[in-house]
């Protein structure tokens, strides 16, 4: 019997199959046996908001429709029902399981009352269940930084430099911000094969104690630095990607948070530079036009 089950188990695995997107890259997994009942709290709390009604809409209507179905399955368990037949069990069903009871249709045997029970409890841990979720979903903490379309390559005085422009959409205070910068990119190891190897690129600064508006993450293209000899093709037959991370606390609802965002290497503009936001009106007022902030021009 155990080699059976572990051959049963190892079919199981070579047809599972997973589809994630990591960056602009699509990877396609196999021989995970990951049921999806096993992690359906993750799941639920991952989908889109629409997908995640929609799949609350199906659950309901097929508890409701099952236990419409046992409510006819023996006869005369629902006094006065109507209409009669299928939809006027399914309702009386609706009326159990939301334990709202109108008082026109109720069990009219020992059946009927067992089998209203059985729902009204299964009705009562599903409603403590998507309460839950719901819950969850609305709680969790989620910053809403802006991140320019592309990064820009342009040269300064002290050499070339690598900027991203970051700003906080919700103008609050992130305090104890953090950046971390990375280049990811194709390469062939010892043997010939090809593999993604991560290389760290170091900032000017990573550290931001109140980032509240606008910051340029800026990293400085010298000898040490792994975008070194680079050039624009190079980074795109190495399919190479700049993965940038923001992690702080929102001092509104003093949780951590964190974003980030993936850019390609065809995505990147070189020998260009942001404009500038910030103008100053006759009165000393500092005015941000945020309609620039995707803007690039050349150098």
């Amino acid at each position: 019997m155990k080699e059976t089950s572990g051959r049963r188990s190892r079919l199981f695995d070579r047809e599972r199959r997973f589809v994630h997107s990591v960056g602009h890259v699509e990877f396609v997994a196999t021989g995970l046996d990951q049921p999806l009942w096993e992690d359906l709290y993750h799941h639920l709390l991952a989908v889109r908001w629409p997908t995640f009604f929609a799949l609350v809409c199906i659950a309901f209507c097929l508890i409701n429709a099952l236990f419409g179905v046992l409510y006819l399955a023996v006869p005369n368990t629902i006094s006065d029902q109507s209409p009669i037949g299928f939809w006027g069990a399914f309702f009386f069903s609706v009326e159990t399981f939301a334990t709202v009871g109108y008082g026109a249709m109720h069990p009219a045997s020992m059946v009927g009352h067992v089998i209203s029970t059985t729902e009204i409890l299964v009705g009562m841990m599903c409603n403590a269940l998507i309460t839950g979720l719901v819950f969850s979903r609305f709680s969790r903490p989620h910053a809403k930084l802006l991140f320019a379309r592309t990064p820009v390559i342009r040269p300064l005085e002290c050499g070339e430099v690598l900027m991203i422009r970051v700003a906080n959409a919700r103008l609050n205070i992130i305090s104890e911000a953090t950046a971390h910068l990375r280049l990811m990119k194709l390469e062939r190891g010892p043997d010939g094969e090809l593999v993604r190897n991560f290389y760290n690129l170091p900032l000017e600064r990573n550290h931001h104690p109140v980032f509240a508006m606008g910051w340029n993450i800026v990293h400085k293209i010298d000898e040490h630095s792994p975008l070194f000899g680079e050039s624009a093709s190079s980074l795109v037959l190495s399919d190479a990607q700049l993965i940038l991370s923001i992690e702080g606390i929102d001092d509104n609802t003093d949780q951590y948070m964190r974003s980030r965002h993936v850019y390609s290497a065809r995505e990147i503009k070189w020998r260009y530079r942001y404009p500038n936001l910030i103008a100053i009106d006759d009165q000393g007022v500092h005015r941000i036009d945020y309609g620039k902030f995707h803007d690039i021009e050349p150098v």
